[in-house]
């Protein structure tokens, strides 16, 4: 391949890498603010959040679009070939990433003005600490082409399951104990849920860029540590599982 053509291709492939970087950021401030606007009740900001979200998918669309072409024009195999193709899956979580994240800001503008101690909310707020911290651990191994630092984060997914698992028992105790708790603590479940997913994809980034750095998958089986399916609650009359 002529040198010309070489640096030209090189400058496409930093590209690309430079909007999923970019894409990143925007999925992270969407979920920091997100979290934010729960933490503060601020449904302008929880509507913002909502409306920013187009910017995500608008992103992903473009990634597709330059990953495709860069494809069609350069052919590319190998380590190349793989990093082509991980921008688009990236892409693809980041765009689910801005999802879930704008569905906690619809539940934060759904319990506006309702009663909720902010006990309540602090749970959600500590599992979004560590969610945020895995996200932009992994988008450092991206932009790094770091595979020690995309394993480690695939190995602390279990970590935000067992945080998941605590705080959906603590909030059905919360329901348990005072019945004005019930219609705010379930908009919560449904909140902490959204953002144990996001760690999820978190992890999903993780596997992908170990596999475009080394060419080899991570095992199939992740550590998860999720228990909230097998937990039951007796409530006067009825029961409630996870």
């Amino acid at each position: 391949m002529p040198e010309h053509t070489v640096s030209s291709f090189d400058a496409e492939l930093k590209e690309l890498g430079r909007k999923v970087v970019e894409m990143g950021g925007q999925a992270e401030r969407l979920v920091a603010d997100s979290v934010t606007s729960l933490i503060r009740r601020d449904a302008a900001l929880a509507q913002r959040v909502v409306l920013l979200d187009a910017t995500c998918d608008q992103m992903q669309r473009e990634i597709e679009e330059k990953a495709i072409l860069v494809i069609a024009k350069r052919q590319p195999v190998a380590g190349d070939l793989r990093e082509v193709v991980s921008s688009i899956r990236i892409a693809n979580d980041l765009e689910r990433i801005g999802d879930l994240a704008k569905n906690v800001a619809k539940r934060v503008i759904a319990i506006e003005g309702e009663y909720h101690p902010q006990k309540l909310v602090r749970g959600v707020e500590h599992i979004s600490d560590l969610v945020l911290e895995q996200l932009k651990e992994v988008l450092d191994a991206y932009a790094g082409h770091n595979e020690t630092k995309a394993v480690e984060v695939w190995g602390r997914d279990g970590a935000i399951d067992t945080m998941y698992t605590s705080l959906f028992r603590e909030l059905l105790t919360y329901m348990m104990e005072d019945p004005r708790n019930i219609s705010v603590c379930t908009h919560l479940l449904f909140c902490a849920k959204n953002i144990e997913r996001i760690g999820d994809h978190a992890t999903n980034v993780a596997e992908i860029v170990y596999y475009m750095v080394t060419g080899q998958n991570l095992p199939e089986s992740r550590p998860k540590a999720d228990a909230s399916s097998e937990t039951t609650v007796a409530f006067p009359g009825r029961t409630v599982q996870g």
